[in-house]
């Protein structure tokens, strides 16, 4: 290949000729090669893969080509398939690009022409791969940038960040549910050696246990129902980048041993597999538990836990850096009038006023929701205190009693004021699931007013 890079094609015809013939001319040629003779034998040899190019004939016995194109496409949608027929329709041709094809050929075919296309394909699968790579780096140069805040704790956490960015330690980020973790674990990889290989996220709060370690390590076709094909996990994904384990104190204990071995040895096995993988990655993890305390009442590794500890951040929540929230206010209200088109610039001082006076118990994220519904409101040219929601949300006293019970039930009852009881909102505040707020909810007794 001209790039040096040896590029891979799977033929699938049931036409033995045809396989014989195409995988002759493309071996000349330089490729690696493989044929299958029909859909099942196809999809085997995709666990083989990337391939570059697929030339896959339409009418075969069994699953179609046509129904094949669709299943491939779903294994993996980077491989380019170019289909061949001696059936050849206006109506098959549209259908199969618009199901994803490259390109589409008749038979008897013509060998330079096939040749060209091949060309043309492995070139527009390049150009993919450097448009999908290039978009990363720019949504992880544009998270960097978008730390917002003037304050000494953000300067602090910044400074932290940029400095701990040049080594590969591992970093544990501490702070409450909306306080922008994930946002400081992009800025350390984008300021990283790494930062030219990916960051893989992983909230580990939001995947089930019993599929967790899938998630994580991955899986062979087989390992368990539903396991169709081969699959790989956010570590072996993140080789060469970073992992970002977020929610790391809601792992189970069984999981956490995993976790420990693999980030210690960086090699892991896939679920139902025995191969011994190695993946260079560097760990952040992210917490809005307390840790230690987990670690007293037996919920959490004391190992892990020095594992995972080695360097700390921790981001202080909105109320302790209030000279922030008018910077943070106006770089949301530029950001949802460029997304809204609208020609709101600015919060008035009295609407400013009430949004440096508020606790925000959903920290930045909150303000930023508060700041998207304003917008909506406003009349140009800025936002006013009618556009708020504080003015529906019950006034906050003292709860009568010091118990967890009480706080947490004026806590919750806040928040679903401020958002007018939207239960998906208020749960992503609150950062728990929707049922177990709905569970609250009928604990406490709270009545929508």
């Amino acid at each position: 290949m001209a790039d040096g890079k040896r590029y891979s094609i799977l033929i699938v015809d049931d036409e033995q000729i045809v396989r014989e013939s195409l995988t002759k001319w493309f071996l000349q040629d330089g490729y690696r090669v493989e044929a299958a003779e029909n859909a099942n034998d196809a999809l085997k040899k995709m666990d083989k893969g990337p391939w570059d190019v697929v030339i896959l004939d339409i009418k075969m016995p069994g699953m179609s080509g046509m129904e094949l194109l669709k299943r491939l496409r779903e294994i993996d949608r980077t491989s380019q398939v170019i289909m061949a027929t001696a059936f050849a329709s206006v109506e098959t041709a549209v259908q199969a690009l618009k199901d994803g094809a490259f390109d589409y050929v008749t038979k008897p075919i013509d060998p330079d022409h096939l040749s060209h296309l091949v060309t043309n394909a492995i070139q527009q699968r390049a150009l993919e791969e450097q448009n999908t790579s290039l978009r990363q780096q720019i949504n992880e140069i544009t998270a960097a940038n978008e730390i917002v805040g003037d304050s000494p704790q953000i300067k602090r956490v910044i400074d932290l960040s940029l400095t701990v960015a040049q080594t590969d330690t591992t970093v544990m980020i501490r702070g409450e549910s909306g306080t922008g973790k994930e946002l400081i674990a992009r800025t350390i990889h984008a300021n990283s050696e790494r930062r030219y290989f990916p960051v893989i996220t992983v909230n580990c709060g939001a995947v089930a246990e019993t599929l967790l370690e899938s998630e994580l390590f991955g899986h062979e076709r087989g390992a368990f129902t539903g396991a169709q094909y081969r699959r790989k996990g956010k570590f072996e994904m993140a080789d060469g980048g970073t992992i970002f384990l977020d929610e790391i104190g809601t792992v189970s204990p069984k999981m956490q041993v995993e976790l420990l071995r693999v980030i210690e040895t960086k090699q892991f096995t896939r679920v139902g597999g025995n191969e011994q993988i190695t993946s260079d990655f560097r760990v952040i993890c992210a917490t809005n538990r307390n840790l230690e305390a987990a670690i007293k009442d037996g919920s959490f590794r004391e190992d892990l836990y020095y594992r995972l500890n080695v360097f700390s951040i921790s981001i202080p929540p909105l109320r302790e850096r209030r000279m922030d929230i008018p910077l943070l206010a106006h770089f949301f209200v530029k950001k949802y009038a460029a997304a809204m088109n609208k020609a709101v610039k600015e919060v008035s001082s009295d609407a400013m006023d009430l949004l440096v006076r508020y606790d925000w118990p959903g920290n930045v994220r909150e303000l930023e929701n508060v700041v998207e519904r304003a917008m909506v409101l406003a009349d140009p040219p800025s936002i006013r205190p009618a556009d708020l929601p504080f003015q529906n949300v019950t006034k906050r006293e003292g709860p009568k009693d010091d118990t967890l019970a009480a706080v947490e039930r004026q806590h919750i009852e806040t928040v679903l004021g401020l958002t007018h009881w939207n239960i998906t909102r208020s749960a992503e505040i609150l950062d728990i699931d929707r049922v177990t707020l709905y569970n609250k909810i009928a604990k406490y007794g709270l009545k929508k007013p």
